[in-house]
């Protein structure tokens, strides 16, 4: 399966489940960045996160969580899946900031890919609710050898998928697990993610 096809494997279709209702470190702190991105916005952001940096340090690749943090946003909190196989991540959360990521999504053959993609996302032994995300016109960043094997530069696509969207987290230890196939591709993130203390 072509790498740009899988690249974006971080989670799976939930279905309709019911979402998780972690706590938020505080109101006041969180009210600016609790609001979902537009469909362009969250997938332009995160294709830009994801092809932001190359596969000795990137976090698509990352089997431990060491890479995290890799250019990372200030207002929101990006995770992504694994290329194919399992992985077991822990990484560190800033307080305040709301968690967003791919269930399943790509920006090259997005019929094929949503019909047929599924699994599932949980946010310590609770279902989180996918939104799906028809195709829709998106402009991303990409650095020379990314990891995605996106062109360097500026990319225009048509990007889709099913996407994750986690309120603010309370301060401690929370687990985020995926499972997710499409077609014979099978993927398999566990994080274990450590949210400080709000300032």
């Amino acid at each position: 399966m072509p790498r740009l096809l899988i690249a974006a494997f971080a989670l799976l279709l939930a279905g309709c489940a019911t979402a998780p209702t972690p706590t938020p470190v505080s109101s006041e702190a969180t009210a600016k960045v609790t609001e979902q991105l537009s469909d362009e916005a969250l997938q332009s952001r995160w294709w830009t996160w994801a092809a932001s940096s190359t596969e000795k340090r990137n976090p698509v690749v990352d089997d431990t969580g060491q890479w995290c943090a890799e250019n990372q946003p200030k207002d929101v909190w990006f995770f992504a899946g694994t290329f194919g196989g399992a992985v077991n991540r822990r990484c560190q959360v800033p307080a305040g900031r709301p968690l967003a990521g791919p269930a399943v999504n790509t920006y090259t053959n997005c019929d094929t890919f949503l019909t047929s993609g599924k699994g599932s996302v949980t946010l310590d032994g609770q279902l989180v609710e996918l939104r799906r995300i028809d195709p829709a016109t998106i402009t991303f960043q990409s650095v020379e050898d990314n990891a995605m094997g996106a062109p360097t530069g500026r990319v225009e696509a048509r990007a889709c998928g099913l996407w994750a969207w986690i309120p603010p987290l309370s301060p401690g230890e929370h687990e985020l697990r995926v499972q997710g196939e499409f077609g014979t591709f099978r993927t398999s993130a566990r994080y274990v993610l450590t949210v400080g203390a709000a300032d």
